[in-house]
């Protein structure tokens, strides 16, 4: 294992330090336990949008607080959950009157940690909801997870619910939104190669030279099913038309499509599969009326990448285009 890095378990608390230096304008980490939050929180009269899990992930969640996104983020080990005291104090140190919107990928371990934090929050008077995104059309079922996993549009659901409560929504109307946008999204990945978890020291899984995974999870969970390597054309044909029917998305449909790396590759192969996506869209008669590309939904230095399709109308791409400033998403009306 080549990595830059010291002693593995100390990775994600040294990362944070350096996260802290580098936009010490945007946001604060407060440590044991680990939470990132925005500099100015709590913001009077605002709904608290937070979010987390395991760290490895980068860009997400850290990466996304901000005006505009995410209130706090709570980062736990690699590929773990972070636990419900860590929850808790972002709860605590964002929320006020206007209450708190969990964000939650579907992974067993982080349903259950923010559920019970959220009860603690609660029980101290604070109003604190929670959802829950699995926009992954790979599998029903994983290894971490009961139903369909959370992935690429997570970050989609986290910019869209932070504009709206940006904007002063209640907490009903930023709840009523999320759900509004985890029934229109819509994801799958594909590994080239298996991410290395620094205190594990070895790659995840293994592939051959010429094989692929169909379906990845960001964790390095099992796909549909383990195939050879093809041209990009046909994978990304694959992808788009696993994707498209699923929901399904139908011509007519506008569309944000975000095409993720998944930390290994390189930004050449990226938009060369985007330039395909768009493509294949536009044959469906699907228009791709916004666009996100780049590595924010990572698994550590995994090659590969995600694609997402969220199912746009008029609010959905207002709040999207809304201004946002973050460490990895920043742009202004």
């Amino acid at each position: 294992m080549k990595k830059i890095i010291n002693d593995p378990e100390h990775v994600v608390t040294e990362s944070l330090r350096g996260l802290a230096a580098a936009h010490a304008d945007l946001l604060r980490v407060q440590y044991d336990p680990d939470v990132v939050i925005r500099a100015d929180a709590p913001v009077a009269g605002k709904v608290a949008v937070i979010s987390g899990g395991g760290s490895g992930h980068e860009p997400l969640h850290a990466g996304f607080v901000g005006p505009g996104m995410l209130d706090a983020a709570v980062p736990g080990a690699v590929f773990t959950s972070p636990t419900p005291d860590a929850v808790q104090a972002a709860v605590a140190a964002t929320t006020g009157e206007a209450g708190a919107l969990l964000i939650v990928k579907n992974y067993t371990g982080d349903v259950l940690n923010f559920e019970t934090a959220a009860e603690l929050a609660a029980a101290e008077g604070l109003e604190v909801r929670s959802v829950v995104i699995d926009d992954d059309v790979a599998v029903a079922d994983s290894t971490f997870t009961a139903g369909r996993r959370g992935v690429g549009g997570t970050v989609l659901l986290e910019k869209i619910t932070g504009a709206a409560a940006a904007r002063g929504d209640s907490l009903d109307a930023v709840e009523a939104l999320a759900h509004k946008v985890i029934g229109q999204v819509r994801s799958i990945g594909v590994a080239l190669t298996a991410p290395t978890v620094p205190h594990v020291g070895s790659p995840s899984f293994d592939l051959a030279e010429d094989e692929i995974e169909f379906g990845i999870g960001i964790h390095g969970e099992p796909g549909r099913e383990r195939t050879k390597a093809e041209p990009a054309d046909v994978l990304v044909e694959r992808m788009v038309r696993a994707v498209a029917e699923d929901l399904p998305f139908t011509r007519g449909d506008r569309v944000l499509l975000f095409t993720n790396s998944m930390g290994g590759t390189p930004m050449i192969e990226l938009y060369l599969a985007h330039g395909i996506a768009e493509r294949l869209l536009a044959e469906q008669g699907i228009t791709v009326e916004r666009r996100l590309v780049g590595p924010y939904i990572t698994s550590l230095e995994m090659q590969g990448i995600s694609l997402t399709l969220l199912k746009l109308d008029d609010e959905l791409t207002e709040l999207w285009d809304a201004p946002v400033h973050t460490a990895a998403l920043r742009w202004r009306a």
